[in-house]
């Protein structure tokens, strides 16, 4: 049983952030125990976009807020090696994932290339519903004008 019971708080800490730093960290007031969190992440494979997340944490709580914010920019080289190596099913690939909570409710950055747009797409989403939703939220970093983008082929008529 002890065992059992030291699994949770391991996992909870293995899945927490991924490469973030914490740059910001805004009070909600004198009479709650809410912040505002906000998190730098560098894309682990295009180290040239950084995306800037704002999450709430709720001390001394089992479970924060699934709320979250994120918005990705282009702030270095991105290069079609990078592109290359990335996971380009519609679902991508998860780059980043921090516990909101010790019954597995986690947030989650996923990226997502759509090669159509020539756009990297950044989703922060919660892993577990509240009130009805999974909560949310986009950001997108076009490759127009960096050395990955490619020039669409013109169609035949």
């Amino acid at each position: 049983m002890l065992k059992k019971l030291m699994i949770v708080p391991a996992l909870a800490l293995a899945l927490a952030g991924c490469g973030d730093k914490e740059v910001g960290d805004v009070s909600l007031g004198m009479f709650t125990l809410k912040d505002i969190k906000l998190n730098t992440l560098t894309d682990p494979e295009v180290p040239g976009v950084t995306c800037h997340i704002a999450s709430i944490e709720a001390n001394l709580s089992f479970s924060d807020p699934s709320d979250s914010s994120i918005s990705c920019r282009q702030t270095g080289e991105i290069t079609p090696e990078m592109i290359a190596q990335i996971d380009k099913s519609k679902s991508g690939e998860v780059v980043f994932r921090k516990s909101k909570s010790i019954l597995f409710k986690t947030m989650k950055v996923r990226r997502i290339l759509d090669a159509d747009n020539q756009t990297l797409m950044y989703l922060s989403y919660s892993t577990k519903e509240t009130s009805g939703s999974f909560k949310h939220s986009l950001s997108t970093v076009p490759l127009w004008g960096t050395k990955a983008f490619v020039e669409p082929v013109a169609s035949v008529q």
